[in-house]
């Protein structure tokens, strides 16, 4: 048993790594392909380090983006070796890494300087590397680290924070470009969320309610696939034959839902099932530790 545990160990280590260098070249794509001909800033860490490698385009050595993205993550991965855990720190070092060396790798190919263009594509590729990796347990550096350990110690979320860093980069674009591309920059930085919503599908809560005659079966089996709480119902009547029914409510999230189906075919394939989408939730709701 422990020989097994041990295989898919590595079998999960290896598909995090593989994870993190597809994100690398996903990320450099994005950026060398598009946002540096088209002058985009991305948002986040990499938008900043876009803003230090253009201010110091006239120094006598200037900064390099690829450089300055580990560099400006180096006091995260600090705070996350501390706050978070060592595993965690060690796939966003890792993340991070390849993202940097896969920048600097891939040479520059500019395929349009069209500003919309490569705000939509570039924001768009980077948008799915960054969920396909937070998909597959890896952060990708940067405020998620902040993020999480604020939302760790006091359980609130950092949207102000990240709205107030991009906000800075957007008016930065303007700054330094034209005014027309902290437009560009700012319309990136919503596609390349709306993107990363619909990779990353672990945040999204979805209600679940089940009618079922087997309500025992039902709550074990989901019990087994997935770790939630489940709330019953007893004393329900189908209108069509009269019979007795419970119903049961829990709420998933919308990547569970897989394993919600597989739970229900292996209990009770004739229960009804609603699920609404995103729900939000007040109150307990465990979440995995990264």
């Amino acid at each position: 048993m422990d020989e097994l545990q041990k295989i898919w160990k590595r079998h999960i280590y290896i598909a995090k790594a593989s994870t993190a260098f597809m994100y690398g070249v996903l990320v450099s794509v994005a950026l060398n392909f598009f946002w540096e001909p088209g002058h985009i800033y991305s948002s986040g860490i990499t938008g900043l380090a876009q803003l230090l490698t253009t201010l110091s385009a006239n120094w006598p050595v200037p900064l390099s983006t690829a450089l300055l993205i580990f560099v400006l993550n180096v006091p995260l991965f600090i705070l996350a070796w501390f706050q978070i855990g060592h595993r965690f720190t060690i796939f966003t070092i890792i993340a991070v890494f390849c993202s940097s060396l896969m920048i600097k790798a891939i040479q520059p190919l500019p395929l349009t300087t069209d500003p919309i263009i490569c705000a939509i594509f570039g924001a768009a590729i980077n948008g799915f590397g960054t969920g396909l990796a937070l998909k597959n347990g890896i952060s990708t550096g940067g405020l998620d680290i902040l993020g999480l350990t604020i939302r760790k110690h006091t359980g609130k979320s950092v949207g102000t924070i990240n709205i107030i860093f991009n906000a800075f980069i957007v008016l930065a674009a303007g700054a330094v470009y034209g005014w027309p591309y902290a437009f560009y920059s700012a319309l990136g930085i919503i596609v390349n969320a709306r993107v990363m919503d619909m990779v990353y599908t672990k945040q999204q809560k979805m209600q679940v309610m089940i009618v079922t005659s087997k309500p025992k079966s039902v709550i074990d089996c989901i019990q087994n696939h997935m770790r939630r709480g489940i709330t019953i119902v007893h004393g329900v009547e189908g209108a069509y034959k009269h019979d007795k029914k419970t119903i049961l409510f829990t709420v998933i999230s919308r990547y569970e839902q897989p394993e919600l189906r597989k739970a229900m075919r292996e209990s009770d394939p004739h229960a009804f099932v609603s699920i609404a989408e995103n729900v939000h939730i007040m109150g307990h709701f465990y979440e995995p530790k990264p």
